[in-house]
């Protein structure tokens, strides 16, 4: 099974940016979006983000995640 989980992006350069959860931060391909910008969230999958998402619904997800973990 695959799990891809939103995280916060905090700076952006070229196809790539580095996101976090907590205090894990990924570098991430973001070539499969537009317009990525710093303090958005994404949903990221196997090391692409592959998806945006609005901040009320990325911290309902995350303490969810926290809840089962």
């Amino acid at each position: 099974m695959c799990l891809a989980i939103p995280m916060k992006v905090e700076s952006v350069k070229g196809d790539f940016a580095v996101v976090s959860i907590g205090k894990i931060k990924k570098n991430v391909n973001i070539s499969l979006l537009k317009n990525v910008k710093k303090g958005e969230y994404l949903i990221v999958h196997a090391g692409f983000a592959i998806e945006k998402l609005d901040e009320k619904e990325a911290k309902k997800t995350l303490e969810f995640l926290k809840e089962i973990i």
